[in-house]
């Protein structure tokens, strides 16, 4: 039998309470009209939104034609188009990543050589290379996953270099000592140590490049949520402008938490070893 924990059950209240209030100012402002709709639509225009981008509705002045979705595509489908584009982008940074970040974290004088170049790219901005991207893959899928690619890797690779510096010396010895090899040390003692460290890069990666969606797809980026969101924001359609951005957001949550579910299965020791 699962003991309820009282803690968590308040701060659930707590969560919903403050949601509610957030709801009731936000219908109070638009209800007053203190904002104008195009700039705040109301909550019940961003449900209806919400609905209209999901369901098929009658054409005016016609019974028989009907549009579906938004942009030829249902709200659901845009969000699985970014998502598969994400879970490219990360894939491919993660094996690159971490597969540089042994490396680098094994091999001093390759550390040296090539960690100015990481923090290089790191420090720029995923909209910087948008341009460049563009003129080199076109404005089809291939330039948008490159992008969350490069969003995804720097962190990746750097925390699998700080997973794997931080293994504690005493174990490595302690391996050795008792007649590990070099290999057996790194996949018996390296690897396990240095898991919990990657898995968080791959989370913290997976955060950048979820929040770099909007500008991989702001062109030619439909289907996609982050492409939906850009073309309704230029047609001043709020309503679904907003959907798009709390659709966004919830995901990202969600994508949080399964990542943070998956490492503490892969990782279990994390903390008590």
């Amino acid at each position: 039998m699962k003991i309820k924990n009282p803690l968590r059950s308040r701060r659930r209240r707590v969560n919903l309470l403050v949601f509610i209030v957030i709801l009731i100012i936000w219908w109070l402002i638009t209800a007053t009209e203190l904002v104008k709709p195009l700039f705040l639509p109301s909550p019940g225009s961003v449900l209806q939104a919400f609905w209209n981008a999901n369901t098929c509705q009658p054409v005016a002045g016609s019974s028989t034609t009907e549009v579906c979705g938004a942009d030829d595509y249902f709200l659901w489908q845009h969000l699985l188009a970014s998502l598969e584009r994400i879970a490219v982008g990360v894939f491919a940074g993660a094996i690159v990543g971490v597969s540089l970040g042994f490396l680098m974290g094994s091999i001093g004088w390759l550390n040296q050589l090539i960690e100015p170049y990481l923090n290089f790219l790191r420090s720029l901005p995923p909209l910087g290379y948008i341009g460049l991207l563009i003129v080199w893959f076109g404005i089809g899928d291939v330039s948008k996953v490159w992008l969350l690619f490069l969003a995804a890797f720097p962190p990746i690779a750097m925390a699998t270099i700080s997973g794997v510096r931080g293994v504690q010396k005493d174990r490595i010895l302690a391996a050795k000592s008792l007649g590990a090899n070099k290999a057996q040390v790194l996949s018996q003692v390296v690897l396990p140590s240095s898991i919990p460290q990657v898995l968080s890069g791959i989370r913290v990666a997976t955060g950048f490049a979820w929040t770099t969606v909007v500008a991989a797809e702001l062109n030619n980026g439909i289907p996609g949520i982050g492409g939906l969101a850009y073309v309704s924001g230029t047609r001043l359609d709020t309503p679904l402008t907003i959907t798009c951005i709390i659709v966004i957001g919830v995901a990202a949550v969600i994508l949080d938490l399964a990542l943070k579910k998956i490492a503490i299965k892969l990782a279990p020791w994390e903390g008590r070893a």
